[in-house]
């Protein structure tokens, strides 16, 4: 171990450093990664027929390469599984991250290059590490290991010719030797399909064990803490694993669950990092503890591309490279990577708060709101909205879903949320009034379809008992690994199913 950490300490140095020149050159570092990759994948099917070797400058890029879905790539992802080579980057394609994101019901199949792996997924956890080390010098975290959850899918043979499961059973797989010393629960734990018995699994293993720090999905973790807690009939975490410092955190937006962590980890010295690691790529990491926003990832093979959501929706909608970004701006996220996806609309929306180092928030999904009646509800207006009725009623959220109630002759248009409470408000009509008032304040289009109730009714609440999300999602067959409970919705559909379980 005094080795492995020293090796670990060099390279986090050398990591530092390089961080620090993409903080000061960043334009530079994006070009640089763009052309790189043109270069990379020129050969390709994909690259010859948008004649990569031709293009000199991110405009002819963005005229060479047309936008992409998920659903334009997907002939090629298909011949990818099939075994063909060399059609979207360099060489055979083994893997495949099988997102269980919730845009759609339909799985995708997002390639997961070697380049990939190595570059983006792999490097991004390490340079958290690195970056918790510098702004904390005195940690121990290094002498103890890091818990992780891991997928909910096991990795699955899709022919003789390529591999399919959650991004993080992937991870997993191809992570060097060196970190099963630093890492529990073992693999086959880890990859373990039915969550439940996962959970059982790693209490059984690790409740004896130096635990220093989590990574994974903050409500997860939560649903694992309480049942240790349920297991060894200890008040908190820190009485089972004591010098655990760090949770390195992403997924969903950390506020709602932060109450509930300093309930269960109650020290001034546990320090929370989030991250920004998708299916698609690793993008970001919160670098500085005293900031909320994340250090934009400019060395990992992604060149990135931003449509602001103004344009959102228009057929030929303004497309911009970092350099142009304004802060505090919603855009779309569009990327080129290592993994072959080239000009990929993510499905993220995002604002910038910082230039040079070029520091953002997550603000929602380009499919993830309410604009049911023209009031454009993103994600981040619901998350400070909530935030703000907690602080006001001492309430604290564990977790909530929110849609539209349409119209018709006996009812007005409204806003409907289910909330599940750690901690329900004193006064239920004082929150429904505080979380209402608060999404006025935060969204003007809101407010005026809100205005003297013309358009649409002060919003409704339904709670929902203890555990109700957690059977949702075990009904839907997404408990576990990177499963995200969906947080806004243009349409009815999960309220409709949530109400079903809280009225049986």
């Amino acid at each position: 171990m005094p080795l492995l950490n020293s090796v670990i300490s060099w390279f986090n140095i050398k990591r530092i450093y390089q961080i620090q020149l993409y903080r000061e050159h960043p334009i530079e570092i994006q070009n640089e990664s763009l052309f790189s990759l043109l270069n990379s994948a020129k050969r390709t099917e994909w690259g010859k027929n948008h004649s990569f070797s031709e293009i000199s400058s991110i405009k002819e890029f963005q005229q060479a390469v047309p936008l992409q879905t998920y659903n334009d790539v997907k002939p090629y992802i298909n011949r990818l599984r099939e075994g063909e080579k060399d059609l979207l980057w360099p060489g055979e394609v083994k893997w495949f991250a099988k997102s269980s994101g919730t845009t759609s019901d339909k799985s995708k199949f997002i390639p997961v290059t070697k380049d990939a792996l190595e570059d983006c997924h792999l490097l991004g956890p390490r340079d958290v590490f690195a970056l918790y080390i510098r702004n904390y010098p005195e940690t121990k975290v290094l002498f103890g290991k890091t818990l992780i959850l891991g997928g909910s899918h096991r990795i699955n043979n899709l022919s003789n010719n390529s591999y399919y499961g959650d991004l993080s059973a992937i991870l997993i797989e191809n992570v060097p030797f060196w970190t099963d010393f630093i890492r529990i629960p073992p693999a086959e734990i880890a990859l373990i399909e039915e969550f439940e018995e996962k959970i059982e699994k790693i209490i059984e293993t690790t409740l004896d064990q130096n635990v220093t720090s989590f990574a994974g999905v903050p409500s997860w973790y939560l649903v694992l803490m309480k049942r240790v807690l349920e297991k060894t009939g200890k008040n908190d975490i820190l009485e089972v694993w004591p010098n655990l410092e760090v949770f390195s955190h992403g997924g969903v937006n950390f506020d709602p669950y932060r109450e509930q962590y300093k309930k269960l980890i109650p020290s001034e010295n546990m320090h929370y990092m989030e991250t920004y690691n998708a299916s698609e790529g690793f993008f970001g990491i919160q670098d500085n503890p005293h900031r909320d926003d994340m250090l934009l990832m400019l060395d990992y093979g992604v060149f990135y591309e931003f449509i602001p959501m103004k344009d959102w929706g228009k057929e030929n909608p303004r497309v911009l490279p970092l350099e142009e970004v304004e802060l505090n701006e919603n855009y779309a996220m569009v990327i080129s990577t290592n993994a072959g996806l080239w000009r990929y609309i993510i499905g993220d929306t995002v604002k910038f708060t910082c230039k040079y180092p070029f520091k953002f928030k997550i603000t929602g999904r380009t499919k993830h709101f309410i604009n049911a009646f023209g009031e454009e509800v993103i994600i981040d207006n619901a998350e400070n909205a909530l935030k703000i009725a907690c602080n006001h009623t001492s309430a604290i959220v564990n977790e909530y879903t929110a849609g539209p109630i349409f119209m018709d002759d006996n009812q007005k248009g409204a806003h409907q949320w289910i909330i599940e409470f750690e901690k329900e408000p004193d006064e239920l009509e004082h929150f429904i009034n505080v979380l209402d008032n608060s999404l006025q304040t935060l969204n003007s289009d809101y407010e005026a379809k809100r205005h003297k109730n013309m358009t649409l009714e002060r919003l409704h609440l339904n709670v929902a008992p203890p555990g109700t999300f957690y059977q949702w999602m075990k009904n839907r067959g997404k408990v576990g690994g990177q499963n995200k409970i969906p947080r806004l919705s243009n349409d009815r559909k999960y309220l409709d199913e949530l109400l079903k379980l809280i009225q049986k």
